[in-house]
């Protein structure tokens, strides 16, 4: 596999191999995009009872997570030891033969912000906006704000093609503010 440098991410988005949603060409770095997080972020629920960790569990459910909107101008504070869910403001679409990986971008991460440090991984043939977990590993509190470049996207070129059916690609911003039912 290869990873895409920065004319062939621009090549593949115009033929359409790559989708970016929305997509501005000032993003795409040298062999990644930089993907922005949007004002939608889920906090987890503080509780005494286990979570079960089964196939079939639902981070949107009430009693695991609680959806927070960041008002224009505001921001997410982050404690200590916490992690939050939140959503890229881009959607992202991949062609049979492209997968990749979400990173944390240096400058945050040298501050004790870690951004998807378990799930990067993004199927061939998905379209989704991504969730993010993001974790506060450092001993102050962290700002987190609307829009800011929190992660990257490196895309590598795949021998074959395959794609993923799993529950979660085509998942967009209105499916990550929704509660499941």
């Amino acid at each position: 596999m290869s990873v895409l440098s920065h004319d062939e991410i621009v090549a593949h988005v115009k033929k359409g191999s790559i989708k970016l949603e929305p997509y501005e060409e000032k993003n795409v770095g040298a062999a990644s995009v930089d993907l922005r997080i949007s004002r939608f972020f889920r906090r987890l629920v503080r509780k005494s009872d286990p979570i079960e960790v089964r196939p079939d569990v639902d981070y949107r459910n009430p009693n695991i997570t609680q959806l927070v909107e960041v008002q224009e101008g505001s921001f997410l504070e982050v404690a200590p030891s916490e992690t939050v869910l939140g959503i890229t403001y881009e959607r992202v679409g991949l062609a049979d033969d492209i997968c990749g990986w979400f990173e944390g971008r240096s400058r945050f991460a040298r501050l004790g912000l870690l951004v998807h440090i378990s799930a990067g991984f993004m199927q061939p043939g998905t379209f989704n906006n991504q969730v993010l977990e993001i974790s506060n590993m450092g001993p102050r509190f962290l700002r987190v704000y609307p829009m800011t470049t929190i992660c990257q996207f490196v895309f590598q070129k795949m021998i074959g093609a395959a794609h993923h059916g799993g529950r979660f690609r085509e998942q967009t911003i209105d499916d990550f503010r929704s509660t499941p039912s």
